[in-house]
């Protein structure tokens, strides 16, 4: 099981990005579910419209709609994740990173990120892995 941050999930879905191969790779070396936190749709389906295109953003919705991809996180998560924002507000951590944290510790701890700045601090703190390592 992994949980995808945007930083992951955008990588994946831009052949352009300079993250892409190291995401298809760390995925395809998953067995899964991949779980994409609902909280991350505002802000990747935001950069998938503006910098891809709606026919991307097409495709991203169609996977979350077979079931490539797993929807987790809800109100079960908010105090955990006000607690996260809380713990790492000299980061700042912000609302997104810790709910993808906060679903990541329900769910085999394990989050596919491209950011090292915030999740590394989360993860030198023990609750999180980083894919790709």
């Amino acid at each position: 099981m992994i949980t995808l941050d945007t930083s992951a999930a955008y990588a994946l879905l831009n052949a352009r990005d300079t993250d892409h191969a190291a995401a298809v790779a760390s995925l395809r070396a998953e067995r899964g579910p991949f779980i994409v936190p609902a909280a991350t749709l505002g802000e990747l389906t935001y950069l998938v419209e503006g910098r891809l295109g709606r026919h991307i953003l097409d495709l991203l919705i169609g996977d979350l709609a077979s079931g490539a991809y797993l929807l987790d996180c809800g109100d079960g998560d908010l105090a955990r994740i006000r607690e996260l924002v809380a713990r790492f507000d000299d980061l700042p951590l912000g609302f997104v990173d810790a709910a993808v944290i906060a679903c990541s510790e329900r769910n085999g701890g394990r989050v596919m990120t491209f950011d090292r700045r915030d999740f590394g601090v989360v993860a030198r703190a023990a609750t999180i892995t980083l894919v790709p390592a």
